[in-house]
């Protein structure tokens, strides 16, 4: 199979980062803190179980998610190639990535002397950060102003803040 041109390859990836839609990342980052929420409240927890538990949950819901828009793509008769499988996995890999950062942060929290509640803390606002990150990006891609990449991160910190309470409220 002939090799494209750099040019067209640059040009191609250039293309991908433009259309990039980061709304995975945003909910991916949703998920971590949520995981985390939920694995604090339950009480003590092994450190490398939450590790797990964020990265094996980020990536079933990126397979939920790929499978959902490959199902969507087959009911709407579009043909299922390798380059559609290869697209969709793709375009869905923010969610997972999301997971990351949360969990390296749990990961070196010892390093940090933080104890399980300080661990929870540094995960919960590294995902709520990564929320916020990830929409901004998202907003700046599409060529956002900055009044509305204001209101995007401001919404982002209400929803994190939000998720944020319900850690507050069910510890206490």
């Amino acid at each position: 199979m002939p090799r494209a041109h750099p040019s067209v390859t640059a040009g191609r990836r250039a293309e991908r980062r433009t259309q990039a839609d980061y709304t995975g990342g945003v909910y991916g980052s949703m998920l971590a803190a949520s995981v985390v929420i939920g694995a604090g409240t339950l009480g003590s927890f092994p450190r490398t179980e939450l590790v797990l538990l964020l990265l094996l949950t980020g990536m079933v819901f990126w397979i939920a998610h790929v499978h959902a828009q490959l199902f969507g793509a087959r009911l709407a008769q579009q043909v299922m190639d390798r380059q559609t499988v290869w697209h969709v996995c793709r375009d869905e890999w923010p969610i997972f990535k999301a997971a990351v950062p949360p969990a390296a942060a749990v990961a070196i929290s010892p390093l940090l002397g933080l104890d399980l509640e300080g661990t929870a803390w540094l995960a919960v606002s590294v995902a709520v950060a990564g929320q916020v990150g990830w929409s901004v990006a998202a907003a700046r891609r599409a060529g956002a102003s900055w009044r509305l990449l204001t209101v995007t991160a401001s919404v982002n910190v209400l929803l994190g803040l939000l998720i944020i309470s319900f850690k507050i409220a069910l510890t206490h």
